[in-house]
């Protein structure tokens, strides 16, 4: 039996993030994004997808993509601890792992058929950047997959928000469909854990549009945002 195996992508992630930066840092935490599961073209059969209606929530296991290095480290910096505490890297959720793998449940919106895509799945909450390769979809059951029990380690709970504040005149240039979700990513702090400077200005690509920001204290205020 050979010890190394090789696996294809079967779909790639079509978001509104272009780069890393302002991706959440866990799925579902602002169920307002909307992404498309494009399935490569030998799996776009609507037969691979027959009953996948019936289910709400779906799990992605796809490639860290941009993150991908020889080697790697048994210990890791977890954002949540303020980038300075170091855990087991299978303790943690990070991206610097040896086979650069992640795991997100979205909710499954729709399932829609698209002029060149074929089949595609609507989701709703995924924390995966424009173009990652997902190499497999699986059903999200909750009587064997939720635990309310579970323990959380050194990350109990999704951390506090912020407040966001974007000028009308602003937040009236993006489309309709698109601000909740910018709001709900800004107000997760996009931020690395480390940078606190409230005289910095921070760019977020988000859906084709140029978000400029700075943070000062609980308040997230935008200051600028470039159309397309």
């Amino acid at each position: 039996m050979s010890d190394t195996f090789e696996i294809r992508p079967i779909a790639r992630m079509r978001s509104d993030f272009p780069e890393k930066f302002g991706i959440p840092r866990q799925a579902g935490i602002v169920e307002a994004l909307e992404g498309l599961v494009v399935f490569e073209p030998e799996y776009r059969d609507p037969e691979a997808l027959r009953g996948i209606e019936g289910f709400s929530h779906l799990w992605l296991i796809w490639q860290f993509s941009e993150n991908l290095r020889a080697g790697f480290s048994h210990t890791v910096r977890p954002p949540r601890l303020g980038g300075n505490t170091r855990m087991g890297v299978f303790a943690t959720r990070s991206s610097f792992r040896p086979n650069a793998l992640g795991l997100s449940c979205v909710e499954l919106k729709a399932v829609e058929t698209r002029p060149g895509l074929g089949t595609v799945l609507v989701v709703r909450g995924a924390d995966l950047m424009d173009g990652t390769p997902i190499f497999d979809v699986k059903p999200y059951v909750p009587y064997a997959d939720c635990r309310p029990d579970a323990l959380s380690g050194f990350a109990p709970d999704a951390g506090e928000t912020l407040d966001v504040e974007i000028p009308d005149a602003l937040l009236s240039s993006l489309p309709p469909e698109k601000r909740g979700a910018l709001i709900g990513v800004l107000a997760n702090d996009p931020r690395p854990r480390y940078q606190k400077d409230p005289d910095r200005v921070y760019a977020l690509d988000f859906a084709g549009f140029a978000v400029r920001f700075r943070v000062e204290g609980d308040v997230v205020r935008v200051v600028g945002v470039d159309g397309p």
